[in-house]
């Protein structure tokens, strides 16, 4: 059998997204972003976002067609974006992926966000191993997967509790005069800074939150710790560090993130890790997890840096993988889900 050739759509929040993939083999990834139009207002207005999308989304489609130069004809399949994510957006890339879908006559799967930010890491490193732990990272999601195959069998270990990783360093950045989105900003400063400067706490770490929270993060805590010493370094005159405490509070985020990975390794007897989403493009988080790896043994998977962000390749490899499992097709008149469990891959 021929590798599938899948055409993914994204739409879940600023970025329409409209990829191709051979099997494993990107062909394009065309990405149209809103973010800049949402800067001002310091994050995502989905009237905004909605408009962006129903605007970009034919002559992204478009653009991605004529540079793959690929007929829609000879798609195999279409996937897209069900949810979770914003209701508006999702709902325009369904509408789209729906309509392509009836007038061509190919099968269409309505995949999840989340579990596709782990699936795009085959499109760099091949076929995943039997079992493998999924960090996804993100401005919305901190989730922990165990994944015994990616399009029939994800299992939610745990979750952010309250701010995801992306969104603390959103807020944290606003806290500290930087531009939205704050967190390519306190990367950029905390190369500069001291990651030992300023001891900020490590949620849900404590010998009392492993019976419950093992596998669960918190980043709100340390966001307003963050606030507290800032506001208590303004109040006595003196100058705010920016870039130790940039510094400080992402090796915070690192350390929680990487040390609960490994743990979960351990305790599920996996020995690969695949990180994924949004945030895993920060460098801090990168470094920690390749020594803390490294030292234990196990194997990281991350895949550069321009398939992290939200984009179309992301849902085409896992649409892919949809295909490639006999999953059968969704019914077209599924709807979206603004917060679809992490244990569904498909609708």
């Amino acid at each position: 059998m021929s590798e599938p050739l899948v055409l993914g759509i994204e739409s879940s929040c600023d970025e329409t997204g409209v990829a191709i993939t051979r099997g494993h083999e990107l062909l394009v990834d065309a990405v149209a972003s809103s973010v800049d139009e949402h800067a001002r207002f310091g994050g995502i207005i989905p009237e905004i976002a909605s408009r962006a999308h129903l605007e970009a989304m034919i002559p992204t489609l478009s653009r991605a067609l004529e540079t793959a130069d690929v007929d829609l004809s000879a798609l195999d399949a279409i996937a897209v974006t069900a949810g979770p994510g914003l209701v508006g957006p999702l709902t325009v890339g369904v509408s789209a992926a729906k309509a392509l879908a009836i007038a061509t006559g190919k099968p269409l799967y309505g995949v999840n966000h989340v579990i596709g930010h782990a699936a795009v890491d085959q499109l760099v490193h091949g076929d995943f191993p039997d079992r493998f732990l999924a960090l996804v990272v993100s401005g919305g999601h901190s989730s922990m997967l165990l994944v015994d195959d990616i399009a029939t069998g994800v299992h939610e270990l745990g979750s952010t509790l309250d701010d995801a990783a992306g969104e603390a360093f959103d807020k944290v950045g606003r806290l500290l005069g930087l531009p939205y989105p704050g967190g390519p900003h306190i990367d950029r400063l905390a190369r500069a800074g001291d990651p030992q400067a300023i001891r900020f706490p490590r949620g849900l770490t404590a010998a009392k939150d492993q019976d419950k929270h093992a596998y669960d993060f918190s980043f709100s805590g340390l966001k307003t710790a963050v606030a507290r010493w800032v506001e208590a370094c303004e109040a006595e005159g003196r100058e705010v560090p920016v870039a130790d405490v940039a510094a400080s509070f992402a090796e915070s985020v690192a350390d929680v993130l990487t040390a609960k990975v490994i743990a979960a390794a351990h305790r599920n007897g996996v020995n690969t890790v695949v990180i994924g989403g949004g945030f895993s493009a920060n460098s801090q988080l990168r470094d920690k997890a390749a020594q803390r790896c490294a030292e234990a043994g196990i194997e990281l998977r991350i895949p550069p840096i321009r398939y992290c962000t939200d984009n179309g390749s992301m849902i085409a490899a896992l649409g892919m993988s949809m295909v490639k499992a006999g999953v059968a097709p969704s019914t077209l008149d599924f709807g979206v889900d603004s917060s679809m469990p992490l244990e569904i891959t498909h609708v």
